[in-house]
């Protein structure tokens, strides 16, 4: 068989898989850029600066003025609707065009930076990444956000891959090996619609509650769009209590990706609907006070099981095909799905 050979549209990390899939990443969480300000990330092999226009529209952009290369990233200013070079004060709008010289004069028309797609959903801001330059062709789903906490979130940096940190949502077997659930079940099988992948688990967690018991039992509807962005919808029955969970995995360059996570619990209205003995205190005191500590509580339940993760994700690598066993789950169908976020085939020795 004849390989054609070609440029390589992703550069390959030393897991063994194509660095950069294409899709929607998440950059910053919505609270992190309030209007007027800056921030610089790192994305994709290189710096991506955000801001905020006074009127609150985002924009993401490449990091360096066309004029004389100055990083806009690093003391520049938000002036009304655009960001404002340091070195000569030209300014340039949400979509990358400059609009205005530090000295009055008209703007050279090549005075552009790219503008990269960006989408503020969810308590996100989301990026869209494509190897060969094409437009968003598939969106990840807004969500209603009454009835729900804001965000919080914490965020590490991992020697790992996107590809590899969401390949957990379907390996069932990991569950209870390594984050030492009992009883795990599957309670739908895997469905992939383009690029939306979806799952649901029921488990017991055999660890405290707020104190109360000595575990619980959840169920877990997981769905997954592209490699990037991963929404689980908790369910705690016993205690009437439903959570949004992110996992939200960005590349920083071929070897490291930010890993993000990030929780929303649906208000309590009831206290004594999450604990009979709750009712026993006025609920104008106990709902409030539930309300700012349930957020917390359950982000710290979800960051001790990520952080079990992190070891084997920094260490390992990917082969393909694996040696499945039965009880790992539906690796392989995931694997499948996950192709067609590459611009490239995969490499001969991971198809």
């Amino acid at each position: 068989m004849v390989m054609e050979t070609r440029t390589r549209l992703h550069p390959l990390s030393s897991k063994g898989l194509p660095a950069y899939p294409n899709g929607w990443y998440a950059l910053a969480f919505t609270a992190e850029l309030p209007p007027g300000s800056v921030l610089t990330r790192a994305f994709m092999g290189q710096d991506v600066v955000l801001f905020r226009t006074r009127s609150g529209v985002v924009s993401v952009i490449d990091p360096y003025c066309p004029h004389l290369g100055a990083h806009l990233g690093y003391a520049s200013t938000v002036e009304g609707e655009t960001i404002r070079c340091p070195f000569h004060y030209f300014c340039f709008d949400v979509n990358g065009v400059c609009v205005s010289t530090g000295y009055g004069t008209k703007p050279p028309p090549k005075a552009v930076v790219r503008a990269w797609p960006v989408r503020e959903q969810n308590g996100l801001i989301l990026v869209w990444y494509h190897a060969e330059g094409r437009v968003p062709d598939w969106d990840v789903p807004p969500l209603d956000a009454g009835g729900y906490s804001p965000l919080v979130w914490r965020a590490w940096e991992l020697n790992s891959h996107p590809q590899e940190t969401t390949e957990n949502s379907v390996d069932i077997g990991h569950l209870s090996i390594v984050h030492h659930y009992d009883d795990v079940q599957m309670l739908s099988d895997l469905t992939c619609a383009g690029p939306c992948l979806t799952v649901r688990y029921a488990m017991f967690r055999p660890a405290p509650f707020a104190g109360l018991v000595r575990g619980t039992r959840s169920q877990f509807t997981i769905h997954v769009y592209g490699l990037g962005y991963s929404l689980v919808e908790v369910e705690i029955p016993r205690f009437n209590i439903q959570a949004r969970l992110f996992v939200l995995p960005t590349p920083i360059d071929v070897e490291r990706i930010t890993l993000r996570i990030a929780v929303s619990t649906r208000i309590v209205r009831r206290p004594r609907e999450v604990h009979p003995l709750l009712g026993l205190l006025p609920a104008g005191l106990t709902a409030p006070l539930l309300n700012r500590i349930l957020p917390g509580a359950v982000l710290n339940g979800l960051a001790h099981d990520v952080q079990q993760d992190f070891e084997i994700w920094q260490h390992k690598v990917y082969f393909s095909p694996p040696i499945l066993a039965e009880g790992d789950g539906p690796v392989g169908r995931y694997r499948y799905w996950a192709k067609q976020f590459y611009s490239d085939p995969m490499p001969p020795a991971l198809e």
